[in-house]
């Protein structure tokens, strides 16, 4: 009888000693010392339970292979419960074993065919797998809860890619409903909005995600180009300079930059960087060059003008367009009218069937004219 007695008390006092170190565990666990709860919980492996605690403790210090041994043991000892196995194939679909994750929401779904996450899940491992009937999930979880953000997030980013537009609104606006501030949301309203070429509307969502707090290169990249549509140059160079910040390094941004100055005739500010670019690009520049010279033509530095074309001259011999400007800038540049004229007379002899000389006879005869006039003022 007495060996019975203590028998029961070592097992009473044993409880109550593991119930104090599970209490302790949790307590760390809630407090983020994980991996001092997952000693306290191994010192309580009798209980089925603290094989799911230990396990989400793993993954909290980033150990997927302790997590998923752990939720194995918790599933072999209670193979009926849901919410473990849930966590167990998110957790294998993190760690890219997509087989096993697809199994094991496939077997949950045959237990509870109406739970829109268990689908969702499913539709996400599919998506990974690259399988084309992942979209059906999501559709499925859409039928099952029309309030469901991830689900409606993923239907819409599917027609945006298809290009169609009008499935993208009709979703993105019902997820809106439940959730006005959805940033997922609003960057896919936005896009749609860029690729139907309505870059108003497009502007109007971009610069919401902005009020949200949201702030990447891609929706000031989207800005600038929306407002360079409508011909809002300062708006545009104000979102790509902020891109530019990212990118210091970047030649192709400060080209473009500075022909947005150039647009506003701010021409200090564009020869500023559209030299800083042509500085740093490594590609055939007779284009850029061009430009260069234009806004230095436009701020009589013709020497200047001059030095860029022959540069552009340099990158490709053979284009006339650069010859032109060159022959154009030089009769700016000199005051002599025979110097003038050599210019003109230089770009026909370089390009005798170029459509261009029907201008440059004009501009000849004009010269001419103008030279015969001074000749006779000063003979009068």
């Amino acid at each position: 009888m007495i060996r019975i007695l203590v028998f029961f008390l070592f097992i009473i006092f044993k409880t109550k000693a593991q119930t104090s170190v599970l209490k302790m565990a949790d307590s760390l666990y809630a407090t983020g010392n994980y991996s001092k709860a997952i000693e306290k919980y191994k010192v309580c492996k009798e209980e089925t339970e603290v094989f799911n605690k230990i396990a989400k403790a793993y993954i909290a210090i980033g150990n997927y292979d302790e997590a998923l041994k752990n939720y194995q043991q918790s599933i072999k000892g209670n193979p009926s419960n849901t919410l473990v196995k849930y966590d167990y194939g998110k957790l294998l679909g993190i760690t890219k074993k997509y087989e096993a994750s697809a199994t094991v929401f496939s077997d949950l779904i045959k237990v509870d065919e109406n739970n829109p996450n268990y689908h969702y899940e499913l539709g996400l491992v599919l998506e990974q797998k690259e399988d084309s009937i992942a979209i059906d999930q999501f559709q499925y979880v859409y039928q099952l809860d029309k309030t469901h953000q991830k689900a409606i997030y993923k239907i819409a980013k599917y027609y945006l890619q298809k290009r169609k537009y009008d499935f993208v609104d009709k979703y993105v606006d019902i997820g809106l409903e439940s959730y006005p501030n959805n940033v997922e949301l609003i960057s896919l309203k936005s896009q749609n909005y860029y690729w139907k070429q309505n870059y108003r509307e497009a502007i109007k969502w971009f610069e919401k995600l902005l009020k949200l707090g949201e702030s990447s290169e891609f929706i000031y990249e989207k800005l600038s180009e929306c407002y360079e549509k409508h011909y809002d140059y300062k708006k545009a160079i104000e979102n790509k300079l902020i891109v530019l910040k990212m990118h210091p390094n970047d030649a192709t941004l400060r080209y473009i930059i500075g022909n947005f100055y150039l647009e506003l005739n701010d021409f200090e500010n564009a020869e500023k960087y559209i030299s800083q670019a042509l500085l740093v690009l490594d590609r055939p520049l007779d284009a850029e060059y061009i430009k260069l010279s234009t806004v230095l033509n436009r701020q009589k530095k013709y020497k200047e003008a001059i030095v860029a074309l022959k540069k552009a001259i340099n990158e490709d011999p053979t284009k006339e367009l650069s010859h032109f400007h060159l022959a154009l800038t030089l009769a700016a540049y000199y005051k002599d009218y025979d110097a003038k004229l050599k210019a003109y007379d230089d770009f026909k002899k370089k390009f005798p069937d170029s459509e261009i000389n029907s201008f440059v006879d004009t501009q000849i005869s004009k010269i001419k004219e103008e030279k015969f006039i001074k000749e006779g003022e000063k003979k009068d």
